[in-house]
């Protein structure tokens, strides 16, 4: 098998340290940041200058440090309903968010919380999943999404929420056995509770199984 190819990284954070932090994980996994900027339309100029394989970028940054980085994403993503976006944040800006899944089905997409990004094996993972045309989602958005959508989610037992969830991270099935400490075969018959339970029908495909579960959640 012959290794991924490097990525083009173009990586937007108003924070100097975090930004070099950001440049230095990415360089080490051998991708290469053609631009690291600190505002928004800095980030949207970058992107047109460089035509990146993804982007990685803060939420909140100049200029007017709200939601800046990330309606520049989701502006970005109008423009090329193709580009890998992954955003990292401190905060959950979640009606933004819901927006930046809404694009192209939620393709190519991610959102990590800084403070849970602790692993940099694990980050480069992500990263490599979103430009490749994946999705990953913090576990604590999935629970902001369900907090906003009781019902028919009501009607899940725990332990098909945590299924769920885990699902919406893009996890296998064997991945997720592992994690819940369960056979296989239960995590098979959870999820097609969980389908059911949504009226979302089965499907074999994870990557789609995963997009239906997080359209349901947006709706």
């Amino acid at each position: 098998m012959s290794e991924a190819r490097p990525l083009r990284v173009v990586l937007a954070e108003d924070g100097a340290l975090m930004r070099d932090g950001v440049t230095a994980v990415l360089t080490r996994f051998g991708h290469e940041v053609v631009e690291a900027v600190g505002d928004a339309p800095s980030l949207v100029a970058a992107v047109e200058t460089h035509k990146p394989d993804i982007v990685v970028t803060d939420v909140r940054m100049p200029p007017t440090l709200t939601d800046d980085g990330l309606r520049a994403a989701i502006a970005l993503r109008e423009r090329d309903p193709r580009l890998p976006v992954l955003v990292i944040s401190q905060y959950i800006e979640t009606a933004s968010a819901g927006e930046l899944l809404d694009s192209t089905e939620a393709r190519a997409v991610g959102y990590l919380l800084k403070d849970r990004v602790i692993d940099v094996t694990d980050f480069a993972d992500a990263v490599r999943r979103v430009a490749d045309g994946g999705t990953v989602i913090d576990p604590e958005v999935i629970r902001h999404l369900l907090s906003r959508r009781r019902d028919p989610l009501d009607r899940l037992t725990p332990r098909e929420r945590e299924v769920l969830a885990l699902m919406a991270q893009g996890r296998s099935n064997a991945s997720i056995a592992q994690d819940l400490t369960v056979s296989a075969a239960a995590v098979g018959k959870h999820i097609n509770g969980i389908l059911a339970k949504l009226d979302l029908p089965p499907d074999a495909d994870v990557h789609r199984r995963v997009l239906a579960v997080l359209a349901f959640l947006r709706s």
